[in-house]
């Protein structure tokens, strides 16, 4: 049935939160690039988050944007290869103009991540897990 999923997010300016998000190492396919749109791509299998103007996204969602700076409807995870990669991720989040709201810190001694929210307020989780010292 289902062959892939994406995830769409509403943004204020397409080109500034494409431009955060490749400065902190995201990269995109922009045969999908339209004035009020870019297809973003994460990680090896590609998964696609499509960032559209929030006029577009209302439109096609047939809702009223969050306010992200009151609320969260999604938070958003990604895996890290190493604690060297949370860290430096974590600098470039602050350096391309974004939030740390969680210092990238030890989580139940098996797991080192950190929280940040992009430009727009979106929530993302970054983590790298060590399963070795899963008990």
């Amino acid at each position: 049935m289902t062959k892939q999923i994406w995830l769409n997010l509403p943004v204020k300016n397409v080109a500034k939160a494409k431009d955060f998000f490749w400065k902190i190492g995201f990269s995109f396919n922009e045969q999908h690039d339209t004035p009020s749109s870019t297809c973003m791509v994460v990680g090896e299998n590609h998964f696609v988050v499509m960032l559209f103007e929030e006029i577009l996204f209302s439109g096609f969602s047939q809702n009223a944007v969050t306010d992200t700076k009151s609320s969260s409807e999604v938070l958003i995870s990604i895996d890290a290869e190493s604690r060297e990669e949370v860290d430096e991720l974590a600098k470039k989040v602050e350096e391309a103009g974004g939030t740390v709201f969680a210092s990238p810190a030890e989580s139940q001694g098996w797991m080192y991540g950190f929280g940040f929210a992009d430009l727009d307020g979106h929530r993302w989780n970054v983590l790298y897990m060590d399963f070795a010292k899963l008990s």
